[in-house]
């Protein structure tokens, strides 16, 4: 049964991996692809859609926003080479969700247990900003994964923008269409959601501007993903 799982995710991963819906997108990727910082002129750019990854079994799903023009869209794994994963794979080490504190690059050998990575928009945006359209557009993946993801119970919302995703996602699986409930639920780092059959958790973005401020610290992104595990239960 995992097996047969780990295959369709796969299949899916290709799926996304070939996506070009979102023409902005499509070039910007490609752009950024081709001309590269110079720090990594030498390596060949994934320049692609970047699927989530993980433990096919996971109970905890950690959505981010999209992937950085330098780091995931680089590597092709979500938060892969830059800060904001240096923090995050960090302190999933330190609770026990991955093997090892860093990530370099595609095939480094990180593993991830009970834990899941993606990302509301699948492609590097420009400026980091998608559009509600280009939200709306990837949506149809989110679906797909969670369905294959049979036993996530806990979604950890990493910022306000996958927050709001989280809510679009979790109403689409409903068979609410797109359309999250009202009053929105506010984010806030460590605010909780409850629901059937997933708990939402919000934590600040481990990006730079939030962890070299300390507006995001150590401690507090531990704190979420410990409570993470709590509201996750037992593995079934």
């Amino acid at each position: 049964m995992q097996s047969r799982r780990a295959n369709r995710l796969s299949e899916l991963a290709a799926q996304v991996g070939g996506c070009r819906r979102c023409p902005r997108l499509v070039a910007w990727r490609e752009q950024v692809a081709r001309e590269r910082r110079a720090a990594f002129a030498h390596e060949q750019y994934w320049g692609h859609p970047v699927p989530g990854f993980g433990d096919p079994s996971a109970r905890v799903l950690l959505l981010g926003l999209a992937p950085a023009a330098h780091g995931a869209n680089r590597t092709g794994r979500m938060f892969t080479g830059d800060r904001s994963g240096d923090f995050l794979f960090a302190a999933l080490w330190r609770t026990g969700f991955a093997n090892q504190p860093s990530s370099r690059e595609r095939d480094d050998g990180l593993t991830l247990t009970d834990a899941w990575i993606t990302a509301a928009v699948r492609c590097a945006p420009p400026a980091n900003r998608p559009t509600p359209a280009e939200r709306e557009r990837c949506l149809p993946w989110s679906v797909a994964e969670m369905r294959l993801l049979r036993d996530v119970r806990v979604i950890v919302c990493l910022g306000a923008f996958a927050w709001d995703a989280a809510l679009r996602l979790t109403a689409a699986l409903a068979g609410a269409g797109s359309t999250p409930r009202r009053p929105r639920p506010r984010f806030g780092h460590g605010a909780e959601l409850a629901g059937e059959p997933y708990a939402l958790i919000g934590c600040y973005h481990p990006s730079q501007q939030n962890t070299f401020t300390g507006k995001l610290t150590e401690p507090m992104i531990d704190a979420v993903l410990a409570r993470a595990r709590e509201l996750a239960g037992s593995p079934r």
